[in-house]
């Protein structure tokens, strides 16, 4: 497929002026090496939306468009807008070009019909596949098409899916044919990706060049996701129906993607292991309990979804879904079995059923395909076989070879080129060629000029009570090589945002209020991300404390007495009992420090511990605002930095600090007050209260001097509030009763209880016995304990018992509302079925 245009400077000649003063701005300032596809029609004049951008984008100077593009880049960074290449074991930074895809009214108005009408065809074509099966039975469609398919469930067949649809999300990959048409390169039907990182490129390059993009008329695509939602909450069989978006968890290549889509459409991002089957409904496991969830948008393939019908291997579906769906008790978007459609194996047979079941000619066409399962087809492949590209029938790559792209035998070995001709020979059913593509060019930013590649176009339709809605852009891919034959995101791919240019200026947003439940999980996650960041705090509040000189050691205590042992290796025990630091290292405190700051392979070590809070917060992307995620990255990154000497230590200490105390703050001023803050915050009160407990014991003990409780007023952030109240050095009572029961001080114990006996209240109750829960009953004891409790009895016993029934309240609520392994699925509250 050659697309138009690719003249280059050919056509200067000829130019309109919009065309000309690209070409002198390019020839003078970034030498335009050929001009791109994309920016000629068909009769070689410029289109206009390419020659409106360039002349506002050629009004910007040089270090102007260096600074959009650095702030776009640092934006991509500090929200952490990340994905995986497939065969990749860590996330990379999403590579977005700078320069948008632009499209005018008129080109997309073409497009968008096409998508709309192959969408609506496809719809039909499962309807019938796994309903009366009238097109195998007719011969519209080889039975060996269909059966050939791995995504064929036996399973579903005959179930009529709830909600009355079988495809509620489409999406077509398109490049430009010879004549400027769009050609379509394949369908997406089983989970199809890529609106989430479309709605990141907007928000990322409509920031970068604000005043560009208002005055282009650029379609929002705000509204087609709030049909998409609304028509999912239609599909539903209640008003206000509870949906989630399936991910298969923070490993899945897309998972960013998963974790935008939820937060920006108000779904709840679940696992596999967060649902539960309980009658004919699925429920959703949730700190109030189990709630009915009606709607389920999966980003799970169909194999995987029910271990008990489909992959037995699987653990990244539910347990008796298929049988659920058969009952009609939850909406499954897409239906599982709609990836049939993906197979290249049907392409050829499209323009015969759009005509059978449409009465009317394909809008759009699609690569010229022929399934090598027919012996007409699979001849003419292999008489012609270097003209074209050869694909796997069913599934991503082609059978026997590696990679997961399409196989060019003209660029094989001998014994590779005869060894597939066997493979067809043999088994055509699993091979298709397809013609060999050019695909058409669009302009990117290289290297301080502008360059022509290839690109792929992925673009959405959405169903809905009035028809197919289809977004107004969509997902750009374009590769990193002139002569690219197709895209995928990887190996120096980039994503570019998609410019839909409006004939009339663009509505204004809409407001919407969305609230949500908290599943257990991600309950579980944010209380487990206060305790590793609280602990974290600990970590290198001690640390500080050991390379920060101390008082003179011969001073003597309180009694007159010398300490039993110095403050620092007090210190050093505890960094190394908290798995901080190996016991080899207390001879040196310098390496101990060392140690417990950046040693990775030690479980308590602060980057361990700040690590371990990164992983958590990547299961909660959805919940967590760029802000946050910045702070905890960039905590991680600093910790990383080799240091040296105690300088280096202590300068590291005490940012890591300033940046825990800068998370905490976002948590209290930006997010909401909901469950998911309240178990964040229970999170970190509890881990404070565990941690400042143990500090008391170490440094508050019978015999303590002053330069234990004067570590100890360090380690709680106390030192100005002791000395403004008491005006002495410290003394053993006033800084037991300091850093343990005063109900006004935000670092004592006391005070950490009070605020999880409040947030305990707070939350729902999982029984209907009226008694007071466990959780709440032994915080409520402890907090009567310390309301009742005397300075001067708090001896390193009654510490030590207060640690222990502190770590039970923290346990009690994992029990209690994040239940796991057998207790995982039992209904709590059974009135909580909602």
């Amino acid at each position: 497929m050659t697309a138009s245009g690719g003249q280059g400077s050919s056509q200067e000649s000829r130019a309109r002026p919009g065309q000309r003063r690209m070409a002198q701005w390019t020839r003078d300032y970034v030498r335009l090496p050929g001009i791109p596809d994309e920016y000629i029609a068909e009769n070689g004049a410029p289109r206009p939306v390419w020659a409106r951008f360039f002349d506002a984008f050629a009004a910007l100077s040089p270090a102007d468009i260096e600074r959009r593009f650095a702030s776009a880049d640092r934006h991509l960074r500090e929200a952490g807008v990340t994905y995986r290449a497939p065969g990749d074991t860590s996330d990379r930074i999403w590579p977005l070009s700078h320069l948008p895809l632009i499209i005018d009214a008129a080109d997309w108005r073409q497009l968008a019909a096409g998508v709309a009408q192959r969408a609506q065809l496809l719809e039909m074509v499962l309807r019938d596949l796994y309903g009366e099966g009238r097109l195998v039975a007719d011969g519209a469609i080889p039975a060996a098409a269909i059966a050939g398919s791995s995504e064929y469930l036996r399973a579903v067949s005959g179930v009529k899916p709830p909600g009355g649809r079988y495809l509620h999300l489409y999406a077509a990959d398109i490049g430009r044919g010879p004549d400027g048409r769009w050609w379509v390169l394949g369908d997406r039907t089983q989970a199809p990706s890529g609106a989430g990182y479309a709605l990141e490129n907007r928000l990322v390059l409509s920031r970068a060049f604000s005043n560009l993009y208002k005055s282009m008329n650029v379609e929002r695509v705000a509204p087609f996701f709030e049909a998409f939602r609304d028509s999912l909450r239609a599909s539903a069989d209640r008003d206000e129906p509870r949906i989630g978006l399936l991910t298969p968890g923070a490993f899945s290549e897309t998972y960013f993607e998963h974790a935008t889509l939820a937060r920006y459409l108000g779904f709840l991002l679940v696992e596999g292991d967060d649902l539960a089957v309980s009658g004919d409904r699925i429920h959703i496991r949730t700190v109030a309990g189990l709630k009915r969830l009606d709607v389920l948008l999966r980003r799970v393939d169909s194999n995987m979804l029910d271990p008990l019908e489909l992959d037995a291997s699987s653990y990244l579906g539910v347990p008796g879904l298929v049988e659920v769906l058969r009952k009609g008790g939850v909406v499954v978007a897409n239906t599982p079995g709609s990836g049939v459609l993906e197979a290249r194996a049907l392409l050829g047979f499209l323009p015969n059923l759009c005509r059978r079941l449409l009465s009317e000619d394909l809008m759009m066409p699609h690569i010229a395909t022929w399934w090598c399962g027919q012996k007409s087809a699979r001849e003419e492949v292999l008489s012609r076989l270097d003209e074209f590209a050869i694909e796997g029938a069913y599934g991503r790559g082609v059978p026997d070879f590696p990679g997961h792209g399409p196989v060019l035998p003209g660029e094989l070995s001998a014994a590779d080129r005869d060894r597939l001709k066997d493979a067809i020979s043999h088994r055509g059913i699993d091979y298709a060629g397809q013609e060999l593509v050019r695909l058409s060019t669009t302009p990117v930013w290289e290297n301080g000029r502008i360059a022509p590649r290839p690109f792929v176009l992925r673009v959405f339709a959405a169903a809905t009570p009035n028809g197919w809605t289809v977004l107004p852009g969509g997902f750009c891919r374009i590769a990193d090589r002139a002569d690219a034959r197709a895209v995928s995101m990887g190996d120096g791919a980039v994503s570019a945002d998609v410019w839909v240019v409006s004939d009339k200026a663009v509505d204004t947003v809409r407001i919407r209020r969305i609230a949500g439940v908290l599943p257990s999980r991600a309950a579980d996650n944010l209380f487990w991300l206060g305790r590793y960041l609280e602990r974290a705090e600990a970590t290198i509040r001690l640390i500080r404390a050991l390379c920060t000189p101390l008082r003179d050691p011969a001073r003597a205590n309180s009694t007159g007495a010398a300490p039993a042992m110095h403050s620092t290796e007090r210190i050093q025990r505890m960094l190394v009992a908290w798995g901080a630091a190996s016991q080899t290292a207390r001879a040196n405190p310098a390496k101990v420090a060392l140690e417990a700051l950046q040693n990775e392979e030690k479980f308590g070590s602060a980057l361990s511990l700040v690590r371990s809070a990164q992983r958590t917060a990547t299961s909660l992307r959805e919940r967590l605002s760029p802000d946050a995620w910045q702070v905890i990255t960039e905590m991680a990154e600093r910790l990383a930095i080799e240091v040296h000497d105690d300088d280096g230590v202590v300068s590291a200490a005490e940012l890591t600090l300033q940046e825990l105390a800068s998370f905490a703050g976002l948590a209290q001023e930006n997010m909401n007050r909901a469950a998911g803050w309240r178990f964040l915050e229970m999170g970190r009160r509890a881990e404070r209260a565990i941690n400042t407990t143990r500090f008391a014991r170490q440094f508050a003990y019978d015999e303590a001097g002053d330069e234990d409780l004067d570590v100890l007023l360090t380690l709680v952030d106390c030192q100005i509030t002791y000395r403004l109240r008491y005006l002495v050095q410290p003394l053993l009572t006033p800084v037991r009763d300091l850093a343990v029961l005063d109900p006004y001080n935000p670092r004592s114990v006391a005070f950490q209880v009070a605020a999880l006996n409040e947030h305990i209240a707070a939350l729902p109750s999982l029984k209907e016995h009226g008694l007071i829960e466990r959780p709440q009953r032994l915080a409520v004891a402890v907090e009567a304990m310390l309301t009742t409790a005397e300075a001067a009895s708090l001896d390193v016993k009654t510490l030590f018992a207060l640690e222990q029934d502190l770590l039970n309240i923290a346990d009690a609520v994992g029990l209690h509302y994040f239940p796991h392994g057998p207790n995982a699925s039992r209904p709590e509250k059974l009135t909580g079925l909602a």
